[in-house]
């Protein structure tokens, strides 16, 4: 997908805590005046915050050396915890960031702006990657994704550890998570990141689900003024889904090019664009298309520009992509 854009085609335990330790210093201050019930109550919450206590689950542990088959096949031997990170696909690097990884990171792609913090990294190329750059680094892993093509191998042949992680859908973006933590000794915290992605899906999947199917929005996503757009096995059309709208591309597969007369017989109720960044008003541009008034989204000024990176990019903030979609087909259920 960053090709295509290129060629103008990723957030009570101490309460509590406090709370018992002064309940027991009161019931300690009591005990000299010889009543006996604030003893026993104070026994008690120890016992509490003891079996409290033991039923904790403990911290994961990270072990190391551990063995990783990628995406690509390869078995990715990681002899110890990396401590100097080479991201060369934005995916990689929001996902590592969210992974509290960000000062472990000495290097980035071109296409890298999230969070700000990236802008202040070593970059090592866009499509095209430094490896020379990568190489001075000095990186025990790099991260990567089948997008990157031969840097890859290029890389591998330079004897660097490079981990190549893809994700289709949401569920295989969980997976990424979870294999990243692994991978870097932070399984602890990309538990933490899926389990509240899971709920963030789970909390808008709710809010729509009483949506009658004759009532689901038809929605056109544009990603590019050439009518390309995104079919079955893409990120968006999962999210449309999820959202509770009806991609009125579906019926295709992966990015395809729709004539403007296939779009027009669609009849989307909502139109979103994924390039409004990069061309200016590009929503006015799509209303003002002459064979286009008819369409309902035109005609009830439901054209918007989404978030490109959070709808496209298989890393935490997809949920944030799918709520800003959901949001625009069911406004009123987010009031």
């Amino acid at each position: 997908m960053y090709a295509k854009r290129s060629k103008h085609i990723l957030h009570i335990l101490l309460s509590m805590f406090m709370i018992l330790t002064l309940l027991a210093g009161c019931g300690s201050a009591t005990d000299t005046q010889g009543t006996g019930t604030e003893t026993g109550t104070s026994s008690e919450n120890a016992k509490e915050t003891s079996e409290a206590n033991a039923t904790e689950e403990p911290e994961k542990v990270a072990s190391f050396p551990v063995t990783i088959t990628d995406s690509t096949g390869t078995d990715v031997v990681i002899e110890a915890q990396p401590e100097r990170i080479v991201s060369i696909i934005p995916s990689a690097t929001e996902t590592a960031f969210a992974l509290g990884l960000g000062d472990k990171i000495v290097g980035v792609s071109d296409w890298d702006n999230y969070p700000e913090e990236v802008n202040d990294i070593e970059k090592i190329g866009g499509l095209e990657v430094n490896t020379e750059k990568v190489v001075s680094l000095e990186p025990d892993l790099i991260l990567a994704n089948s997008s990157n093509g031969e840097a890859i191998q290029a890389l591998r042949d330079l004897g660097l550890t490079v981990l190549v992680l893809d994700a289709n859908n949401l569920e295989e973006v969980f997976a990424l998570i979870e294999t990243m933590g692994r991978a870097t000794g932070t399984l602890d915290q990309s538990e933490n990141v899926i389990r509240e992605m899971k709920q963030s899906r789970d909390d808008i999947v709710e809010a729509v689900s009483d949506i009658p199917e004759e009532d689901k929005k038809k929605v056109w996503v544009e990603v590019s003024q050439e009518l390309y757009t995104a079919g079955k096995g893409t990120f968006l059309d999962e999210l449309i889904t999820l959202a509770g709208g009806i991609n009125i591309a579906g019926d295709t597969e992966g990015w395809v090019q729709l004539s403007e007369e296939k779009v027009i017989e669609k009849q989307p109720d909502v139109i979103l664009t994924t390039y409004g960044y990069y061309v200016p008003d590009a929503v006015e541009q799509i209303k003002a298309r002459s064979a286009w008034q008819d369409i309902p989204a035109v005609r009830q000024d439901r054209v918007h520009n989404l978030n490109s990176d959070t709808v496209t990019r298989p890393g935490p903030r997809l949920v944030q992509g799918l709520e800003e979609i959901a949001r625009y087909l069911y406004p009123e259920k987010f009031e």
